[in-house]
């Protein structure tokens, strides 16, 4: 939820910077209304969204991701065991928060139900006049003006020009349904009490209600007379943050200065255009800044192989583009089995060299038959494969051949290969839990791995490095097919929470190999931890 928070708070700062260095001044008034409203609704909604295709190369089912273990608890709780620490710490984290959010909830609801109050207490009472879908009420005693929904409030001491001039304002906020927006910031406002962009963007929303009216209204009507009329005396304005006030002190210097500007020029209109390569940008963050944590050391494991060729990339593509879209339709399922006959083939066989030739001239390729192709192509401009390519275009293609993992053709590939958890016959087996269900051989396991960390990490390290708050600390090791613990690696704020965490995972005790047709195999996981720094409590 906190996480939620930030990147939205984030993603509306850099959202209202680019509104107040390059939209604010532009006559587009229309355009930046759209951009007010679009932009809040994306900063509330990209946090969420997730395109596989922006993520690394490696997907889920290769890496299990097990449950986050949660360290340094605070000093008066240290005699429970761990797992009640963990519930206690956190319950007690998530209960206090929530228990702030909602007070702050009720106030915020409570503050807008008055003002509703107000206003409809005035609807009641005040004399009314219908003029078609218009509602004019009349404020006693009072100079005030401003509109809410289809009722427009005119204080009785404004003579009959200044009527005249306020109601062409005020219509244009009747029929562009400027409360609908107010009204839309005010739940805002109720929902993310403690976010005081909210309340920047409800100010700017209404600043900017005022300039249309305005460049609305002048159409109709002379601008020196509209600018006496906004002039002449200082008038009373009631302090709702969800109605169109006519008359209000701070904003009439402003929409003087906005009236005398001249239009904006049509090319400035590209500057809306910056929108697409924010909002993509914000949705490689969001898509990746899940899983790229728990993948970060992984991705850069996979990233150092040196000479990297350019049929290994090209094979790599096609790996890629199978886990993104999960399955292969008949032809991309050829072009693999070709691919495979190619690289089983001892000698030259002109009739597979034809039917190569045929699958490289198909019309309508899909994405992988497109992929599947540049491997063909960079084969024939190669015309040779060093053993590396070899080995990797194995890797692929053991998980097509009919008889892969018991293929004496793949034979001196399957200690390296990591099998997708999603399709492993056997998962790996912690020692002690070899004789339960699959499912509890799978808890047993996480449960194990929790506490192995939660009693071997150096919590002191909080001391020494002058931890505050919470550290994340993400590990990603591999079960090899002997059960032995190799390629550990963490990413963490500090080298030293890395360097710890990567020597309390190798002191994990030997497993039982995960399988895979009666096949030994290697399989990954990723183990987020959670160091929970807390201030120690003086004995009493």
């Amino acid at each position: 939820m906190v996480h939620y928070i930030l990147q939205t708070i984030a993603f509306q700062v850099f959202f209202l910077l680019v509104y107040d260095v390059l939209l604010k001044k532009e006559t587009f008034f229309n355009w930046n209304r759209v951009y007010l409203l679009a932009t809040v609704l994306l900063s509330l909604i990209l946090p969420f969204v997730k395109i596989e295709g922006f993520k690394y190369a490696i997907p889920q089912n290769f890496i299990v991701s097990l449950p986050e273990v949660i360290l340094g608890q605070p000093q008066s709780i240290n005699n429970l065991p761990f797992e009640a620490t963990s519930v206690i710490s956190e319950s007690t984290t998530l209960f206090t928060w929530k228990n702030a959010f909602y007070v702050g909830v009720f106030i915020a609801f409570t503050i807008f139900l008055f003002k509703l109050f107000k206003i409809l207490t005035l609807m009641y009472k005040s004399p009314k006049i219908k003029m078609g879908k218009l509602k004019l009420v009349q404020l006693i005693k009072s100079n005030a003006a401003f509109s809410f929904f289809n009722y427009i409030f005119l204080g009785e001491g404004l003579n009959d020009k200044e009527k005249e001039t306020i109601l062409k304002h005020e219509l244009v906020h009747v029929n562009q349904k400027h409360t609908l927006d107010l009204l839309f910031f005010e739940v805002l406002r109720i929902v993310f009490w403690f976010n005081p962009l909210v309340y920047i963007y409800q100010n700017k929303m209404m600043v900017l209600h005022e300039f249309i009216a305005d460049a609305e209204a002048v159409k109709h009507q002379n601008k020196s007379a509209y600018y006496q009329n906004l002039l002449a005396q200082v008038f009373e304005t009631k302090s709702m943050s969800f109605i169109n006030p006519f008359f209000k002190q701070s904003l009439i210097k402003k929409r003087i200065t906005m009236l005398q500007k001249s239009k904006s020029k049509q090319i400035n209109l590209l500057k809306y255009a910056l929108l697409v390569p924010m909002v993509l940008g914000m949705m490689v963050y969001t898509s990746c800044v899940q899983t790229s944590n728990a993948q970060d050391e992984n991705s850069k494991t996979t990233t150092k192989l040196v000479n990297e060729t350019p049929l290994i990339e090209k094979i790599k593509a096609v790996k890629k583009q199978i886990e993104t879209q999960g399955n292969v339709n008949k032809e991309e399922e050829e072009g693999l089995n070709l691919l495979l006959q190619v690289f089983r083939g001892n000698e030259f066989d002109s009739k597979l060299l034809a039917k190569v030739q045929i699958y490289k001239n198909l019309k309508d390729k899909t994405p992988l038959v497109e992929k599947i192709y540049e491997v063909f192509k960079q084969i024939e401009i190669q015309g040779n494969i060093s053993e590396e390519e070899e080995r990797k275009v194995k890797g692929l293609l053991i998980f097509i051949a009919e008889d892969g993992f018991n293929d004496p053709f793949f034979e001196d590939i399957i200690k390296d290969v990591d099998i997708p958890f999603a399709v492993i016959d056997q998962v790996p087996i912690f020692p002690g839990c070899e004789d339960l269900s699959e499912q509890e051989q799978r808890d047993c396991m996480s449960r194990n791995v929790n506490i192995h960390v939660s009693r071997n990490f150096n919590t002191k390290l909080a001391n020494d490095l002058k931890l505050t708050g919470r550290q994340r600390i993400n590990v990603i090791f591999k079960i090899n097919n002997e059960g032995e613990v190799v390629g550990v690696s963490s990413r963490a704020p500090h080298p030293e929470l890395e360097a710890e965490a990567i020597r309390v995972i190798k002191t994990l005790p030997k497993f039982k190999p995960g399988e895979h047709q009666g096949k030994k195999v290697n399989v990954s996981y990723s183990l987020p931890i959670i160091f929970e720094v807390a201030v120690d409590k003086p004995k009493e």
